[in-house]
């Protein structure tokens, strides 16, 4: 029995379902449509695809190794996510209250007036927020760098093995994060309920605007 394997199994299962911008933003997409969300629950995995390939390839070692590089990257991700933390809550602002034939509508299963199809995202869209999401996070190729070389046996050939812990990564993530958007969905008839998903919306956004500014304060402090 591989011990390193299962021990990485475990540590990388608490590090894909860590709430975060990744889980913020699946949940706010998935509040829109059940497509949606799962296409920003893909979204991330790829994102995280890309990470766990520039690692295993040793890319991911220039980009922390050239602090221009890694502040550019910090830059663009703490924008987009401050980006996506003003429209949750412009979107929460502006969400219509509940009215008493919108209340009987949602409890019944059925959308309200308030909530036009038009106005929710596409499928692409939410995708690339998804992907953006975590392709613009600077922790994420620091945090696999020193993490993959940790579950690599001693004297056994690096390649395949962070071959192997990259896939169970992004395993991980095309499992979990399509689940939670299937759940948000599942538990639509509540969560949709204006005055919930008003202050999920602002809850969503208000952790997406932190994160992003805190990305920002420690470019602006390095």
């Amino acid at each position: 029995m591989d011990g390193q394997l299962i021990a990485f199994t475990g540590v990388a299962a608490g590090m894909v379902a860590m709430p975060g911008a990744d889980f913020a933003v699946v949940v706010r997409n998935a509040l829109d449509s059940r497509r949606a969300g799962v296409a920003a629950a893909v979204g991330v995995t790829g994102g995280l695809l890309v990470h766990t390939a520039l690692a295993v390839a040793g890319l991911a070692a220039v980009l922390v190794a050239v602090p221009a590089l890694f502040g550019a990257v910090q830059l663009l991700g703490g924008g987009y996510l401050l980006y996506l933390g003003a429209r949750a809550l412009i979107a929460a602002v502006r969400r219509p209250a509940a009215t008493t034939d919108d209340t009987a509508r949602t409890a019944a299963g059925t959308p309200a007036e308030g909530r036009p199809h038009a106005a929710r995202p596409g499928t692409v869209q939410s995708l690339r927020q998804g992907f953006l999401t975590n392709a613009l996070n600077p922790k994420a190729p620091v945090l696999f760098l020193s993490l993959l070389p940790q579950f690599v046996p001693a004297g056994a050939p690096a390649l395949p093995r962070t071959l192997l812990l990259a896939t169970v990564v992004v395993a991980m993530a095309l499992v979990w994060f399509p689940a939670v958007a299937l759940l948000v969905d599942r538990l639509g008839v509540w969560l949709r309920r204006p005055t919930v998903a008003r202050a999920l919306e602002a809850t969503t956004g208000a952790l997406l605007t932190a994160l992003g500014g805190i990305l920002l304060v420690e470019l602006a402090l390095s």
